[in-house]
């Protein structure tokens, strides 16, 4: 017993010694620990950078998103709780009771979100000023347009971060980066500012300005959708640039989806999938055959009854075409032409060309999954490949890829890298970065044919156009230059009847505004591009030729102006300034110079004379009396055919009083033209 009670007795010592060696010798670092672990950080949000198209329209923006909890325990909420949920309901809509059940049935003891609010919803809970009650603020994405231009906008997750198309492309300069500023918890556990600590202020992220205009890319997408249901086709894709530059001005794909509830069709097909070209890839075959020397355009090539055996391979045209120039192989779309010319040149030219017009390689398009594309090294080939791959067999290629070799043949022989960002802005708005001050995208990726080529194809891809297989490509008032290609899908092997159909082309052929392709994919009405995809690139260019003003005054009609007749000028030498401008405006004429002399004082000269032969529109110049005319020895003007006014003017002018007879113009006078003054005369009308 006294063991224990000494034990007992030296314990409180004990622990007054630990307590007395804690305050004095452990004191400060437990105190400034204490404030380290009370001390919290509030993040700031950074806006996300906005995207516009090329005119300034917003295409995606951010809406502020203010999120409203409450921690119960808090000193003072009980005592406001019940007033606080009848204000919230009354803002919101909702019930009181709603926002009672979601605190009573909360998982955490300390916090329960309730609902979101608008800005000016939560400046008006913020003047409340009830104890516990936390206001989250944060930002939503919204696409201004829904569906259009989704695959080339993207979208972003529910924490924000771009997950497709420039959201992802560009996420590290849209989203900003995010500010912070010091909490400090108390004892209970309720936070406050920490007016010691700094506050960091969030960078907001950049703005994109697109090369895309809204207008364009929303007639493309409807052009195309209109398309694909016409052909029956299982999707479709479209896209348009201007060869010069490689600016995209439209990019579709159908089926799409909308940003906003992102869901179903993401990928974006243009880049992302490949395919055989088929005879579009005949670009590439007449390019290497006439650098390479093996043929000319207008040397005749026998194409036969329109079938050719090729170790063992049948290879067939639509139709036989007999003995034909080159030209008419691409404008005809001969595949046994093709390949005969193709058989001339060396494996490695042909490779070589595909490789330089861009094929087997990304374009580098600033949009993410864009894909290679297939390009077999000769060391594969087998004894087919030469000529499968002249008329767009035995290669893959993308819809990008391809339209940027055909822009190459728009512009003169130079490859281009296509690109959908033009600029860069701050929040202030000063542009950071500018896409034509790049150098890598100023300068042309390489020259693929000599300018001289280009000029030799381009007569032949024209007539594609307008007696070749891409008739319904025309466009009223612009020469159209393109080709069409019709290919089998594969899959570990050929399908029997699923096809791809293209056509890619550019306009005007002699100064090129826009190259664009268009693919349908499985098309049921017809499998030939000419029949299915021109008519889409038709329409297209229909309508976008009003957004291009030197375009849309080619095809302006011109005014037909009526023919101008010669007239002589009347006589109004005698007749009062104001019925000498009524009677010359009549007659078509314009008076050069009124005066400001009183309009019944009478002209004393005109010119031209009375009598000259003048052109109608023509000014004539009158000259007034400065005073008024004196009537002794003056003679009666010939009055007719003037209005009731003007007569009755120039008679009370000269003190004769004048009697009226019936309505209209002067018509007859009682007393002769020529004859002495009288006092007073007679008018008749009609």
């Amino acid at each position: 017993m006294y063991v224990v009670l000494t034990v007992l007795s030296i314990f409180p010592l004990l622990v007054a010694g630990r307590m007395i060696w804690i305050h004095f010798v452990e004191g400060d670092e437990l105190r400034a620990e204490g404030d380290r672990q009370a001390k919290t950080q509030s993040i700031l949000p950074a806006q996300r950078g906005t995207i516009v198209d090329q005119a300034g329209r917003a295409l995606a923006v951010n809406i502020p998103r203010f999120d409203v909890a409450v921690d119960p325990t808090v000193p003072g909420f009980e005592q406001a709780r019940n007033q606080f949920f009848q204000d919230l309901a009354r803002i919101t809509g909702r019930s009181a009771s709603r926002y009672e059940q979601q605190v009573a049935r909360r998982a955490s003891p300390y916090f329960v979100r309730l609902t979101t609010l608008t800005d000016s919803q939560h400046q008006e809970v913020a003047s409340w000023e009830v104890p516990g009650v936390l206001i989250n603020k944060s930002f939503r994405r919204r696409y201004n347009y829904n569906r259009t231009a989704a695959h080339i906008l993207g979208h972003v997750d529910t924490d924000g971060n771009g997950t497709a198309g420039l959201e992802l492309r560009y996420n590290h300069v849209l989203k900003g980066t995010p500010g912070r500023s010091g909490l400090v918890r108390d004892r209970r556990g309720y936070r406050r500012v920490d007016a010691d600590a700094a506050e960091i202020e969030p960078r907001d992220g950049e703005t994109l300005v697109l090369t895309i205009d809204l207008i364009r890319q929303t007639i493309l997408e409807q052009e195309l959708a209109r398309g694909v249901a016409e052909a029956g086709a299982v999707r479709g894709s479209a896209i348009a640039v201007d060869p010069y530059t490689g600016a995209i001005l439209a990019l579709a794909n159908v089926p799409t989806y909308d940003p906003n509830h992102p869901a179903g069709t993401i990928r974006n097909y243009a880049i992302t999938d490949q395919m055989e070209p088929g005879s579009t890839f005949k670009l590439v075959g007449a390019a290497a055959a006439l650098e390479r020397g093996v043929t000319t355009m207008t040397r005749m090539v026998d194409t036969g009854d329109g079938s050719i055996h090729i170790r063992g391979r049948k290879m067939r045209d639509t139709h036989p075409l007999g003995v034909i120039p080159f030209s008419d192989v691409i404008t005809l779309s001969s595949n046994v032409g093709m390949a005969k010319t193709a058989m001339k040149l060396d494996r490695g030219d042909l490779y070589s060309y595909a490789r330089t017009f861009g094929f087997g390689q990304k374009t580098w398009v600033d949009l993410p999954g864009e894909v290679d594309g297939l390009l077999k090294k000769t060391n594969r080939w087998s004894g087919t490949t030469l000529t499968s791959m002249s008329i767009g067999y035995e290669i893959n290629v993308t819809a990008l890829q391809l339209l940027m070799a055909y822009s190459a043949l728009a512009n003169g022989g130079l490859l281009r890298q296509p690109y959908v960002v033009a600029e860069r802005r701050d929040v202030a708005g000063n542009v950071i970065w500018r896409a034509v001050d790049d150098r890598a995208r100023r300068d042309s990726v390489r020259r693929v044919i000599d300018e001289a080529t280009a000029q030799e194809l381009l007569p032949a891809f024209m007539q594609v156009v307008t007696r070749g297989t891409a008739r319904k490509a025309q466009v009223d008032g612009l020469d159209v230059a393109g080709k069409t290609g019709t290919a089998r899908k594969t899959r570990g092997g050929y399908y029997t009847r699923k096809y791809r159909a293209t056509f890619v082309g550019f306009f005007p052929a002699d100064d090129p505004k826009v190259a664009m392709v268009v693919v349908m994919d499985e098309p049921r009405r017809s499998i030939y591009g000419g029949t299915v995809s021109a008519p889409v690139f038709r329409r297209v260019a229909e309508r976008w030729v009003g957004t291009f003003p030197s375009l849309a005054l080619r095809l302006a009609p011109r005014p037909v102006w009526p023919e101008r007749t010669i007239g002589s000028v009347p006589n109004v030498i005698g007749t009062p300034g104001v019925v000498a401008v009524k009677r010359l405006l009549a007659a078509g004429y314009a008076v050069e110079e009124r005066t400001e002399k009183p309009p019944l004082n009478p002209v004393t000269s005109q010119a031209p004379l009375p009598g000259t032969l003048w052109v109608p529109g023509a000014a004539v110049r009158l000259a007034v009396r400065d005073v008024p005319p004196d009537t002794s020895g003056a003679l009666m003007p010939d009055l007719t055919g003037m209005g009731a006014r003007s007569a009755m003017a120039w008679l009370m002018g000269h003190g004769i009083k004048a009697r009226l007879e019936g309505h209209g113009r002067v018509a007859k006078q009682s007393v002769k033209a020529g004859s002495a003054l009288p006092e007073e005369v007679t008018l008749h009308l009609e």
